[in-house]
């Protein structure tokens, strides 16, 4: 994630910073929601972490550093009704509503990218903070 500005003052690293700030993402973090999590023969399966994601077509994601995308963490998303998926992806799969796949045990299971960036799925304004 980018930070909003940078500081004035010189510092070490400064120059290669700002070439790296100034280039396109290799990946982007994003938020998936698991469409279906039912397995083949009807149980319900909750991701973890360490899956790998895949396109809707079944091809591995790679960044533009050449790193598969994985699932970073996943959990319960009781506010919205959904199992919930992290995962770093290329940033043309990096869209709101994209729909790809994850694999776990063998299967795999449709999601699709709820938010990409930073912003949370649930109370993206902050209000209840703010409240």
């Amino acid at each position: 994630m980018t930070r909003p500005r940078v500081k004035e003052q010189p510092f070490l690293g400064k120059e290669a910073y700002l070439a790296q700030r100034a280039a396109p993402p290799a990946a982007v973090m994003c938020t998936l929601t698991v469409d279906d999590n039912a397995s083949a023969d009807g149980q319900l399966r909750y991701m973890l972490g360490g899956e790998p994601i895949l396109s809707a077509d079944g091809e591995r994601l790679m960044d533009a550093a050449g790193r598969p995308s994985y699932v970073t963490s996943a959990g319960a998303g009781p506010s919205v009704g959904k199992h919930l998926l992290m995962a770093y992806l290329p940033p043309e799969h990096a869209r709101e509503g994209a729909r790809l796949a994850v694999e776990y045990f063998g299967e795999q299971y449709p999601v699709t990218v709820a938010v990409a960036g930073s912003t949370p799925l649930f109370d993206p304004e902050n209000t209840r903070v703010r409240s």
